[in-house]
């Protein structure tokens, strides 16, 4: 079993990623014919990972793309309908159906025979795009085509974007942004973990018999350089096959169908609470013996076959103590979809590659290496105590889905000060553990680190009375799934707040701790209390196991510009697309999404009217409606700045 749990690290949850987004680019140029005939030639640029849909798809998929040419005073006559590239047919993993779509880029040609001269026509095109894990919402932008050029001069179909807010731009920056810092992040916290793992008792002591092995077979200096680069290159090559693997494996749409996942979610938690005791010295995870000795007789042959073995030779030896960092580095990474994990394991390995090709291609720079001791195995101790805070963010998304209430915000910080505690006590010098050295005396270093994790333990105490502790607002449930919402001993009893300014609580409302916004889970009920009181609505999509909504909920929210429209402009109703509670009987209906299927769970029922009406999938996602159920404001994502975020609702409240 041991050496099978390697691949069970492969199976990945997720983070939820909402965004908005502009992946398509138009241009229009014109093909002059003869003298009356012409064709009128829209280009679409699309951006990697992004689908446009064809002009013709089922029904009850994406909405198709669809020209219209503005004929109002009867210049021209279309000849034939609008040609389109061929594409590409597959089974479309949001909508599940198959459908014809577009990437990179695509081309429509209309053929028409001008009657009276015209320097310009006007079209228009409405399109939706998505990618495989969510679809923006339908877009109509207008087409210039300039006849009196006849080429290809690009006129860029810019009017719709010049046309929209400065609100919507900054949204749209502020999401890419997020993007962008969302893989630098997991670039960086990889590269911290390759470190890591490089000074583990598996992986250091091989610096040496590396470099020792390239200094015997180079015959000069260039040569030895040249091997370590090789070597060096193959260790990193080895770790991005393997991220790309997942990638290819299991596919974004696929690693978003397990972020709700109860059954996942216990397997990585039990996954993690093996890696972490495994790193405390309870027994260690090996590779079986037969793989080193096959690849070890590989190594032998020399030439560029031979390195590349000796790296894959490296990545198996080290198995036991990198196997555990690799795990849940795929486990974090993969979980955010698209390139993530070849993104990790590209900064992983390139953390394990540097000092084994510096080394082996400087090999007079190990006379400035400390010595191998019980610091590495202290390293190794550190690593298992982070891995077993890790593993309780994993047991918490399986509670929350289930609404089981057993890991509720308290025990979850209790927990974690309790495994941080132990941790500075070990740094300490107060616990050993089996495979630890003598110590005689604490190091300057270990101490530092002590002191460090001490004062995190006590940053997270005021948590247990209700402080958001925003450091950490990723990790831990969401304040009100707390046995106390506004901290232990405290009772909002008799204290005024939100409700008293509204009279008694509306049927159906709850109040959302610590601040005390009115908030309905349930769409009708609460837009009826919205055209009582007449307020729009705020729809909030979300989800339990939703990291970045925890984010918003947190740090965005509480922000007083903010929270004032919250509790006082707009009536929140929040939908949690992964609540899996099941629906009652009479509100059990077929899927639109799945045809032959019915809507079994409460979560179910949101997640298919937000794909539905709103052509979006991901989550966090706010929508601002009036009564009549119509938009005020396009929809956005993930906003983390306050200021965007609040002149959002602000327009949104104007709009009313």
């Amino acid at each position: 079993m041991k050496h099978t749990l390697f691949f069970f690290a492969c199976l990945i949850t997720w983070c939820f990623n909402g965004q908005v987004l502009d992946p398509v680019k138009w241009s229009t140029s014109v093909e002059k014919l003869s003298d009356t005939e012409y064709n009128l030639i829209t280009t679409a640029k699309i951006d990697s990972g992004w689908h446009l849909y064809s002009q013709t798809v089922p029904e009850g998929g994406p909405i198709a793309t669809t020209f219209t040419y503005d004929n109002s005073e009867e210049t021209f006559t279309l000849k034939g309908n609008t040609i389109e590239d061929v594409g590409h047919t597959i089974e479309d993993p949001v909508f599940e159906m198959e459908i014809k779509f577009f990437e990179g880029e695509a081309k429509f040609i209309q053929k028409i025979n001008v009657s009276k001269p015209t320097p310009t026509l006007l079209g228009f095109v409405e399109f939706m795009v998505c990618d495989d894990t969510r679809c923006l919402p339908p877009t109509e932008i207008e087409l210039e085509f300039h006849l009196e050029e006849n080429t290809a001069s690009a006129a860029s179909a810019s009017k719709a974007s010049d046309a929209s807010t400065g609100v919507e731009k900054a949204v749209k920056n502020s999401s890419d942004s997020a993007s962008n810092t969302g893989l630098f992040s997991i670039f960086f916290i990889a590269f911290l973990s390759g470190f890591a793992a490089l000074l583990t008792p598996c992986v250091f002591p091989m610096i040496p018999m590396t470099v020792s092995f390239f200094t015997k077979q180079s015959k000069n200096k260039a040569a030895g350089i040249k091997n370590a680069i090789i070597y060096g290159v193959s260790i990193i090559v080895i770790y991005v096959l393997l991220g790309s693997a997942v990638t290819g494996i299991f596919g974004a749409s696929a690693l978003n169908a397990l972020s709700t996942n109860v059954w996942f979610n216990v397997i990585f938690f039990v996954l993690l609470v093996v890696f972490a005791v495994s790193f405390l010295g309870a027994f260690e995870i090996v590779l079986p013996n037969s793989w080193a000795n096959k690849v070890d007789s590989q190594a032998d042959r020399g030439g560029l076959v031979g390195i590349f073995f000796m790296a894959l030779a490296l990545a198996i030896v080290s198995f036991s103590c990198t196997g555990p960092i690799v795990g849940t580095l795929l486990v974090e990474s993969a979980s955010k979809g698209g390139i993530a994990p070849i993104i990790g394991m590209f900064g992983f390995s390139l953390a394990i590659a540097l000092p084994f090709a510096l080394f082996a291609a400087f090999p007079g720079w190990l006379n400035s290496l400390p010595k191998s001791g019980g610091w590495l195995n202290t390293v190794k101790v550190v690593l298992g105590f982070l891995e077993l805070a890790l593993a309780f963010k994993f047991l918490s998304n399986a509670d929350l889905v289930l609404q089981l209430h057993i890991l509720e915000r308290e025990v979850f910080v209790a927990i974690w000060i309790a495994v941080f505690g132990t941790l500075a006590f070990y740094l300490f010098g107060k616990i050993q553990l089996p495979h630890d050295s003598p110590l005689p005396y604490i190091s300057v270093g270990r101490l530092s680190l002590g002191l460090i994790v001490l004062s995190f333990t006590i940053y997270m105490i005021p948590g247990l009375w209700g402080a958001p502790l925003n450091i950490i607002s990723a990790f831990p449930p969401p304040q009100e799934y707390s046995e106390s919402p506004y901290g232990v001993g405290f009772s909002k009893l008799g204290s005024g707040g939100s409700a008293s300014a509204h009279g008694d609580l509306p049927g159906g409302a709850h109040l959302l701790a610590p601040h005390d916004i009115i908030a309905f889970d349930d769409y009708d009920t609460g837009l009826a209390y919205a055209k009582k009181v007449g307020k729009p609505v705020l729809l909030d999509f979300t989800g339990w196991a939703c990291v970045n909504c925890r984010k918003m909920e947190q740090n965005v929210w509480p922000e007083p510009a903010v929270l004032n429209i919250l509790k006082n402009d707009v009536v929140l109703i929040s939908l949690y697309v992964d609540d899996k509670r099941e629906l009652e009987s009479d509100e059990i209906v077929a899927s639109q999404l799945k045809p032959g299927k019915k809507l079994k769970y409460i979560g179910q029922k949101w997640s298919e009217m937000q794909t539905i009406k709103y052509k979006s999938n991901s989550q966090p996602f706010y929508v601002i409606i009036d009564h009549n159920e119509e938009k005020l404001v396009d929809p956005v994502g993930y906003t983390p700045d306050v200021d965007t975020y609040h002149a959002w609702l602000e327009e949104g409240v104007n709009k009313f």
